[in-house]
């Protein structure tokens, strides 16, 4: 048995979309008891990973998909966001990405940065993998805490 549950959304790379996996990422969050601070902080980040993807990763006239897969562990949730429109296997996938600041570019996400310097202040960990596309890789851990108080446990 898997110590997590995957859940995967591919999407129109559509800045209309992107409040589709804002609302996915806040369901499955508040499921596994994230504080409301923390669930916004994962929804900012997610935002930031799929609007970069959604504005640079395909030309004007091409019709893009990006892919969010989500891995749902008791005490963590792992987020992946892919453009290209590739579905990953997540396991194989995490094990390629690497730190973001082994980057010659300086800068992840394809223009400016800031979106990347928002995104490694709200998660624990962030990771990106340049190829075919970019993946952002975000994890962000849920306090023991709050486990023990808020969670609805998710059964089998």
């Amino acid at each position: 048995m898997k110590p997590f549950d995957y859940v995967e959304i591919r999407l129109p790379a559509k800045p209309q979309y992107v409040s589709v996996a804002r609302l996915t990422i806040s369901g499955l969050a508040n499921r596994i008891g994230f504080t409301y601070e923390d669930i916004e902080d994962l929804k900012i980040a997610t935002s930031e990973a799929i609007t970069n993807a959604v504005q640079h990763a395909y030309a004007e006239d091409e019709e893009g998909e990006v892919v969010i897969g989500c891995a749902i562990y008791k005490e963590k949730m792992e987020i992946m966001v892919a453009d290209h429109g590739k579905s990953f296997n997540f396991e194989e996938t995490k094990a390629k990405v690497g730190p973001y600041h082994d980057l010659k570019e300086g800068s992840l996400l394809r223009e400016g940065g800031l979106g990347l310097y928002l995104i490694e202040t709200l998660m624990d960990e962030v990771k990106v993998h340049h190829q075919e596309g970019v993946t952002v890789f975000m994890t962000k851990y849920v306090e023991v805490e709050q486990v023990d108080e808020n969670v609805q446990h998710i059964t089998s």
